[in-house]
């Protein structure tokens, strides 16, 4: 469980990412996927398994949205181990769908922690800032 916050960090010249320590305190090794709204997303090894798990139980005979999602997801998925100084490496090919270059924002989202390009996050929040209202009246809380 990755619990919630907001952290910004920047990437160092080998593209390496600092972890906050309290968000890394459940694991060192994780998969970095592709996000929704052009995030990167980390899960533990578990969370990752609990996520195929549900995808796998998807039904895809005929849904070409569920296997596209499924290819998108799976296929750009890679393992990350974090350093003795909690630092992840950010591949280029998932940096680059992130729109991550140097300024990231650090999202801790329960059971997943969000990379975001600090100015793309930015964007997103003020426009959910905007529609807070609206969102919360489609949800059952």
């Amino acid at each position: 469980m990755f619990l919630s916050g907001e952290h910004r960090h920047g990437l160092d010249d080998k593209r390496r990412l600092a972890l906050p320590a309290r968000l890394r305190q459940n694991a060192r090794r994780f998969v970095m996927a592709r996000g929704w709204e052009g995030c990167l997303s980390l899960y533990t090894e578990d969370e990752w398994k609990k996520l195929l798990a549900k995808l796998d139980g998807l039904p895809v005979a005929n849904k070409v949205h569920a296997r596209a999602y499924k290819r998108l997801l799976i296929s750009g998925a890679m393992c990350v181990d974090a350093d003795g100084q909690g630092r992840l490496l950010v591949p280029e090919s998932l940096g680059r769908y992130a729109g991550i270059q140097k300024d990231v924002t650090v999202v801790g989202m329960e059971n997943r922690i969000e990379l975001w390009s600090s100015e793309r996050w930015a964007s997103y929040k003020r426009r959910a800032e905007k529609s807070a209202a609206q969102i919360a009246a489609h949800i059952d809380l």
